[in-house]
């Protein structure tokens, strides 16, 4: 009875398709244990997001829990960002249409106060707006802004999880679909 031989090239066949499998598992393995990794960090951003504090403009100390259990749309934003200064309308008319329905806006502010407190004595805006500083430049980060881009917005649901990120200007028609996650 002989025994079957296989070819070098057909060795070399069979080799490169175990290779392209096990580095095809390998790679699965790293995406999914990257999702993980990301889900946790996000789970745990969230969390140190409600227990931060920052100073409005009064200086008194305004608490995130505070926000929590309604839905809030979050805006990184400066004084020095024209990008930052042509939303700020945008989400202001957000704020008046929706916050009857539950919704809230924080302005965290990237600046020094005397020049947020000039810009809102030109043009004032119906949500709360608190100094974060460098604070806010790490919590950005923590949330998803690894760039520490400006402007940069976060969506919360009512449950205190993150349901959207965006880094730069924000459209009408985005602010408009804030409105999907309802209370």
């Amino acid at each position: 009875m002989s025994v079957p031989t296989v070819s070098a090239s057909g060795r070399r066949g069979w080799l490169g398709a175990a290779t392209a499998v096990a580095l095809a598992a390998s790679a699965g393995g790293w995406i999914w244990w990257q999702s993980r990794q990301q889900t946790q960090s996000l789970s745990e951003a969230e969390t140190q997001f409600w227990r931060q504090r920052f100073r409005q403009m009064d200086d008194a100390e305004l608490a995130m829990s505070a926000f929590h259990g309604k839905p809030l749309v979050l805006n990184f934003w400066a004084t020095w960002c024209p990008p930052c200064i042509d939303e700020l309308p945008l989400l202001d008319a957000f704020y008046q249409q929706n916050k009857s329905n539950g919704w809230q806006v924080l302005g965290l502010a990237i600046d020094q106060k005397v020049a947020v407190e000039r810009f809102l004595g030109q043009r004032p805006l119906s949500f709360p707006v608190a100094l974060a500083a460098f604070q806010g430049v790490e919590l950005g980060r923590t949330l998803g802004n690894a760039k520490g881009g400006l402007p940069f917005t976060v969506v919360f649901d009512a449950a205190g999880h993150v349901v959207m990120r965006k880094l730069g200007r924000l459209s009408a028609q985005e602010i408009q679909g804030f409105a999907r996650w309802t209370t």
